[in-house]
Parts: C-alpha cells; structure tokens; sequence
C-alpha cells in the first residue's frame, strides 16, 4: 500500500509542476506582442516641455520562453528588464535593472496591454497600437486623472 501512495505522490507532483511550467508558458505567450528588435523615439513630457531622443530596445524570450527580457538604450537611460509569471502567486513581475539598483513590481496583462504599477499613482503600459506600433508609455495619477510623463513608440519593421 504504501509504494501506491509513493508512486502517487511522485505523479501528483509531476502532473503539477508540468501544468504549473504550461501555464507559465501560455501566460508569457500573451506578451508575445512585445517581442522584437525596435528603434524609435522616446519623448519625456515636463513643465520645460517635451525632450526627444532616439532609443533602441531588443525584446526577446529566454529560458525556453519562461522569461522575456529587456534591453533598452536611449541617450537618456539603459535598463535591463525580466518579465516572469508566477503561477503560484498568479502574477506577472517586472524586474527592472539599473546602474541605480533594481525592484520588482506586479504586472498584468488585460485588454491587450501589459500594465505594471509601481504604486498607486504611477504605472507602465506596453500596448501595439492600431498601426501596429509597439509603444510603451509612463503615466502618474495626478487628481484623479492618468497623465503621461514619457512615452516610447517603436514603428513596425517589415
């Protein structure tokens, strides 16, 4: 009786950690749109006025697609971002590396967009848009009102 329950146990646990591993996988399939090679412009909005430079950012999967990491450079910033999904927690993170140090934030995916909060009145949004562009953009909440304080957009490359 007891090499049953053994064998079951070791199945079990199998059984779970492929679905977990499949789950993963589909979840970071929907950030698929993201993927790519992009050069574009990079605005940043201020009281000042609107700064523009020009930024190279390669997306790609890792990990047999368990991760999708990223690279941007601008004359302004250099960022090396992991996005993983937690099965466990059900969750996206978004881990972003600096010459400042790093952190970690909650994302979701919703409506076709990949939004990551930072905290309650600032967040990040990945989105195609109609053109197919792939755009990136920072927002803060300020009286109740989501306003833009940069915004990446990246033409499609045929």
């Amino acid at each position: 009786m007891k090499k049953v329950s053994k064998l079951f146990l070791i199945l079990f646990i199998a059984a779970s950690s492929m679905y977990s591993q499949s789950e993963e996988k589909q979840k970071m399939n929907d950030l698929s749109f993201m993927v790519g090679d992009w050069v574009g412009i990079s605005k940043s909005f201020s009281k000042k006025g609107t700064k523009t430079v020009t930024a190279h950012e390669e997306i790609s999967y890792s990990l047999d697609k368990h991760i999708i990491t990223i690279d941007l450079k601008s004359e302004s910033l250099q960022l090396h971002t992991i996005i993983y999904y937690d099965s466990k927690e059900m969750t996206y993170y978004y881990c972003p590396y600096s010459k400042r140090g790093m952190g970690k934030y909650a994302g979701k995916f919703e409506e076709g967009k990949f939004i990551v909060h930072f905290n309650p009145t600032n967040r990040l949004i990945f989105k195609r848009t109609a053109k197919g562009e792939f755009q990136e953009y920072g927002e803060q909440l300020k009286d109740g009102v989501w306003t833009k304080y940069f915004e990446d957009t990246f033409p499609l490359i045929p």
